[in-house]
């Protein structure tokens, strides 16, 4: 079982659990229907409907003088295959998503990563992004202990990239907190297949 996604498999066991001791009747209990996972192939051909159109809008984005641009990325799931190809080690990057990274970072824009993984696990994400190739201005990770909604840490932490001078032009992410709360000028989302790839 992969460990980031332990705590997902067990809520449904919790949930029968707490209905239960409420005294809910056991037969009324019916197990979620098991979503089948896409293949590796369609989620690349997935991402790549996105990363198409974000690379058109960078490319004119990008070319406007002036002003400190910025890129931010999600991590898991975003810019490494962590549902496909989990490593304790080091995840693969997702090639498409590499790629417009790179592209961006070449025509000037700052590339910065803000993950909902805690604080914790710093140095082995940096050491993970920087392994793969990811070009890495700035890691924003949520306080180890914290227990705020996502997206709280993840919209503070682009609002501090703003308070350093930069423009965020463009937040990409696999999921709805990694893009609420503003302070980007465009949102780009990844499929998450209704929270498959969390």
């Amino acid at each position: 079982m992969k460990p980031i996604r332990v705590k997902l498999a067990v809520l449904p066991v919790l949930a029968l659990l707490g209905a239960l001791v409420a005294g809910a009747p056991a037969a009324s209990a019916q197990p979620a229907p098991v979503r089948a996972e896409p293949s590796y192939q369609t989620w690349i051909a997935d991402i790549e409907k996105v990363t198409g159109p974000a690379n058109t809008y960078l490319d004119e984005r990008l070319a406007k003088p002036g002003g400190k641009p910025a890129l931010v990325f999600d991590i898991d799931n975003t810019t490494l295959e962590t549902h496909y190809h989990f490593d304790l080690v080091t995840i693969p990057a997702i090639p498409p998503m590499l790629a417009l990274a790179k592209r961006a970072k070449e025509h000037g824009a700052a590339i910065f990563f803000v993950t909902g993984r805690p604080d914790i696990l710093r140095d082995l994400t940096a050491s993970n992004l920087a392994r793969v190739g990811y070009p890495v201005d700035g890691l924003f990770l949520r306080p180890t202990l914290s227990t705020e909604p996502l997206n709280v840490p993840k919209t503070r932490s682009r609002a501090e990239i703003e308070k350093n001078g930069y423009t965020i032009v463009a937040n990409l992410g696999n999921s709805a907190t990694d893009l609420v709360g503003g302070h980007a000028e465009r949102t780009f989302k990844l499929p998450d297949y209704d929270g498959l790839l969390d």
